[in-house]
């Protein structure tokens, strides 16, 4: 039923490469030289793993894992994975199929390294046509044409497809450069954060100027923390400690600028006090250009499952009527109803068999996008009704952010304000478990607040009260006595679910087994925690041994790089940021039980 989008993808690329290849002149080719062949080595890394996944899956250990292999490409990647401004592998982005433009913000000047890669990587450095005080200032519609945006120090990226800073892959790969000793960058990356938080309106779900419309999953706090906890972050004298007061203040200031994005009316969840996720955008996402396949295999899932489509908290109003070429009152009308097809390429070509996708379905989309989980089934088919829900994972993120706070404001000698921040999570709290909380089935379930109903749909997400401390001992044990719902022979499941969808049955992903994992430890249920560690390294350690590559997600149910995707995204990326971290992570958690065992 659904369609690869290899073909498309490579396609894609080589358009990219020949209309860049098309616009230069004689004198300025070889200036462009390290620019193409960056280009092309991304394409060619994207590539390879699909090829990898595609041509040559895995079916069997064919040779024998060593963590110690494992553990020498983990320490080699962080390099091979850092981009900064004055790079010009760092411009390059093969999701959209435009020249290279770097956006710096409308009140700081580019810095003159920054003014110079217009002559070395032959970009546009421009300035944003105004300052940013929160998401959606800027639509990226307004902007002549999609680019990244600045960030002062350098970064680690996820790999493959992903060149440029993620929000919530960010605090996993945090993890992992501290767990290696890579402490500068890792402070670096929260610095560029406070950046985004003071020139871009939020930590964005990436800088690229297609995201000034989202967030993502909030761990600002959680990073704030881990730097400022960590005594190599800061030089260990006075004038290194008068540096780190200096810096947590800042980041305090500007983390409780990011929570208010949580807060605005838009990102309530009903009347529940709880909050959802929500995009300021509308109609298809910019990015998917480069997947020109992904919204049309959505439409036809849908037609050939009317029962599911039509459902009170399936797919109910996800399709309208609509034509291949709208003519202008059709353009006007689905406008209204769909999306803008004179504007976005992806929404004209967001169409099969005489339907197209609803103005609704799209807000879902997006929505889904600020999750990180997509796609998957949880919030109905594809999770297009997101934004309907009020989610375990944000609001115990959300939670755990405001007792960030109420520590953090502590340190800094704001008893008053520290007060305020307990009272945010006390009520928090009691909405969790107003609305989340399900005692006979033992599981924090996602409330659908439009229809006023918990979800029964099991999803891994169920353990992140515990890593965020607002599960009761008796509700962790309740929860622990649940693990067979997701547990499998690799590690974790997202779900008991199999739709097809990466984000569902058979896929486990390093960022749900860290949490996971991390809750448990905190909970107490040490046992469980290093059986899980060691059953998701296992998993990393038999992938690497068969293709030497570390890859985005895993099917926990063979426990091993054998990732079929029928529906949505098919790739199986390699790099890979957070899976490497998380790796190093789960190595702690197995060495702090032996040296237990020993005591």
């Amino acid at each position: 039923m659904f369609l690869t989008a290899e073909q498309n993808t490579r396609s894609t690329g080589y358009v990219t490469l020949q209309k860049i290849h098309g616009l230069l002149k004689t004198g300025v080719r070889m200036k462009l030289l390290r620019l193409l062949l960056a280009i092309a080595a991304i394409h060619i890394s994207f590539a390879h793993a699909q090829d990898a996944q595609s041509s040559n899956p895995v079916s069997a250990t064919t040779k024998t894992p060593d963590p110690a292999a494992t553990l020498e490409y983990i320490h080699g990647a962080w390099d091979t994975l850092t981009r900064s401004m004055t790079d010009c592998h760092s411009l390059v982005d093969i999701k959209v199929t435009a020249n290279p433009v770097l956006y710096v913000p409308a009140e700081t000047p580019a810095p003159p390294e920054v003014a110079a890669l217009s002559e070395k990587c032959h970009v546009k450095v421009i300035s944003l046509p105004q300052h940013i005080q929160k998401l959606g200032d800027v639509r990226p519609e307004q902007l002549s044409a999609a680019g990244l945006l600045y960030l002062p120090n350098p970064y680690v990226v996820p790999g493959g497809r992903f060149n440029e800073m993620y929000g919530w892959d960010s605090f996993f790969i945090l993890l992992g450069l501290e767990a290696d000793h890579r402490e500068a960058l890792a402070k670096g990356m929260v610095d560029n954060f406070l950046f985004e938080i003071e020139h871009y309106g939020a930590v964005l779900n990436a800088n690229r100027t297609y995201y000034l419309t989202r967030s993502q999953p909030p761990f600002l706090t959680s990073m704030i923390r881990a730097v400022y906890e960590n005594p190599a972050s800061f030089p260990a004298n006075t004038a290194g400690r008068t540096e780190a007061r200096v810096w947590l203040q800042r980041a305090y200031s500007l983390a409780e600028k990011d929570y208010s994005i949580w807060t605005r009316p838009e990102h309530a969840a009903g009347s529940t006090g709880l909050a959802r996720y929500f995009d300021y955008g509308a109609g298809p996402v910019p990015e998917m250009a480069d997947d020109s396949t992904y919204y049309s295999d959505v439409i036809r899932w849908l037609i050939a499952h009317p029962a599911s489509a039509s459902s009170r908290d399936g797919g109910n109003g996800y399709l309208v009527k609509g034509s291949v070429q709208p003519d202008a009152v059709e353009a006007e009308r689905l406008q209204k109803t769909s999306c803008d097809v004179k504007a976005s390429v992806v929404c004209l070509h967001a169409f099969a068999e005489g339907y197209r996708l609803s103005k609704d379905f799209y807000l879902g989309d997006r929505a889904m996008r600020e999750s990180g989980f997509d796609p998957s089934f949880r919030f109905g088919p594809f999770s297009g009704s997101t934004h309907h829900y009020a989610p375990v994972c944000l609001n115990s993120l959300l939670y755990r952010y405001e007792r960030d706070m109420q520590h953090i404001a502590l340190l800094l000698g704001k008893p008053t304000e520290s007060t305020r921040w307990a009272r945010r999570a006390q009520k928090r709290n009691a909405a969790i478990h107003r609305y989340l909380w399900r005692p006979q089935q033992g599981l924090f379930a996602d409330y659908d607040f439009v229809h006023h109903k918990s979800s029964d749909y099991a999803y891994v997400s169920s353990l992140y009260p515990l890593w965020a401390g607002v599960a009761t001992r008796e509700e962790a044990k309740k929860v622990v006595a649940q693990l067979n719902l997701f547990e499998r022979a690799g590690g974790l499941s997202m779900s008991n679910t199999n739709t097809g969808t990466q984000w569902d049955e058979p896929f486990g992903w390093a960022p749900t087994n860290w949490i996971g994992v991390a809750g448990l430890v905190s909970a107490g249920f040490r046992e469980d925690a290093k059986r899980l560690a060691g059953k998701w390294n296992s998993t990393v350690d038999v992938g690497f041994a068969n293709d030497a590559t570390i890859r985005e997600k895993y099917n926990v149910v063979s426990g091993d790089a054998n990732v079929q995707v029928s529906a949505g995204y098919k790739a199986n990326v390699i790099g890979f940021g957070w899976t490497n971290a998380v790796y190093l992570k789960m190595k702690e958690v197995l060495r702090n039980q032996v040296r237990q065992a020993a005591d």
